[in-house]
């Protein structure tokens, strides 16, 4: 699992020979939510669509949770997802850097933090679109494993206008 660790925080920094493309078109400028709340975006996530990552290959049923630190601001973040059949998961910590912006860090891997930004979060936490601005990664995440249609064309809508290319977004089975 440290060799899963390593290969993520790599291919998400832009620090490993082995990375991504970008998936966005660096010349656009991206943003993340300025009004995000903190309380309301701690919990469980399914990813419900992604861009392809070194660090996600093979992987179905795939989640994130953030557990809120106390005291301080962050989460402790574990995610998930099955290879195979077998449960796979990483434990880490993001802290805040900015409206919307974190930095995470997971356990046992060496290098710097990685940026994750939520690109937008619809107004009951239901629904979110997270980016790097590197372009290497983008996610679209839901309280459930299902989502509704509209919620999947805002998301897309919203990737779409901070750059990405949706050609590549691959649906992540749950």
């Amino acid at each position: 699992m440290r060799g899963f660790a390593l290969v993520a925080l790599l291919a998400v920094a832009g620090c490993a020979s082995v990375v991504p493309p970008s998936y966005r078109d660096q010349s656009v400028t991206i943003s993340s939510k300025a009004a995000f709340d903190a309380q309301a975006y701690a919990g469980l996530w399914y990813e419900i669509a992604s861009f392809p990552t070194p660090f996600q290959e093979g992987c179905t049923r795939t989640q994130a949770n953030y557990f809120p630190l106390t005291p301080g601001p962050g989460y402790r973040v574990v995610n998930t997802c099955e290879v195979d059949g077998v449960q796979k998961d990483i434990e880490g910590f993001a802290t805040p850097d900015g409206p919307g912006r974190l930095l995470v860090k997971f356990d046992g891997v060496p290098f710097v933090k990685a940026p994750y930004w939520v690109l937008w979060v619809d107004a009951d936490y239901e629904t979110a679109v997270v980016g790097t601005p590197s372009g290497r990664g983008g996610w679209i995440l839901s309280r459930t494993p299902d989502i509704r249609d509209d919620k999947l064309t805002a998301a897309r809508q919203i990737l779409q206008f901070n750059g990405y290319d949706l050609s590549a977004l691959r649906t992540t089975p749950q």
